[in-house]
């Protein structure tokens, strides 16, 4: 009897059942510790943040070679530039309606199997990936040490793509194309209710 792969849909959802849906402005609270610690925690508690993390590892593992390295090595390198700038306290407006939009967008192109060249691709995660990387250098602790902040949020991240990957591999079966595009569905669905949140609509 051959043994069934897990349903890519029921595992993303499972996973996303286990994240608050708090925005990303409500990320950093009292008694975090600082430092790595606090950097790793920061990206995995807020859904907004994670969706669009996943979304990268889907999208890419659905384009297939080389996007599925590129797109997730793209992500946290132009993130650490958001963050920096963040950091040295520039404005940046409309982060959290970009930052939602981002859930929409790479949701919809996974659910769409949209497949533009890559550098295109790569674009699109880089303007987004600076809106994240500006949020969590935003509100980095006072007394946090910024290398480790930034090293822990970036390891986050790269751990949100790979799962975004492992769940992507499943295109590869037509059943799971279909899967993978249905979690983009899901993703793009709860960007939508962030972008709600963020232009003040619910709370």
């Amino acid at each position: 009897m051959k043994s069934q792969s897990p349903n890519p849909a029921l595992v993303l959802a499972g996973l996303l059942a286990m994240i608050p849906l708090s925005p990303a402005l409500a990320h950093t609270g009292t008694g975090v510790q600082i430092g790595l610690q606090s950097g790793f925690l920061h990206p995995l508690t807020g859904a907004d943040h994670v969706i669009a993390m996943v979304a990268v590892g889907l999208w890419g593992a659905q384009l297939g070679n080389p996007a599925i390295w590129v797109l997730p090595i793209t992500f946290p390198l132009v993130m650490a530039v958001g963050g920096l700038i963040g950091v040295m306290g520039i404005d940046l407006p409309f982060v959290e309606l970009f930052i939602a939009l981002s859930g929409i967008a790479l949701g919809a192109m996974v659910a769409f199997n949209v497949r533009p060249p890559l550098w295109i691709a790569a674009t699109i995660v880089g303007v987004f990936a600076i809106f994240h990387g500006y949020a969590h250098g935003k509100e980095l602790p006072d007394a946090a040490d910024a290398v480790a902040f930034a090293v822990g949020f970036v390891v986050a991240t790269g751990m949100l793509h790979l799962l975004g990957i492992l769940i992507g591999v499943a295109v590869r079966w037509e059943a799971g194309a279909k899967a993978v595009r249905a979690c983009g569905a899901a993703i793009g669905c709860l960007g939508v209710y962030f972008l709600l949140g963020a232009i003040g609509i619910i709370e």
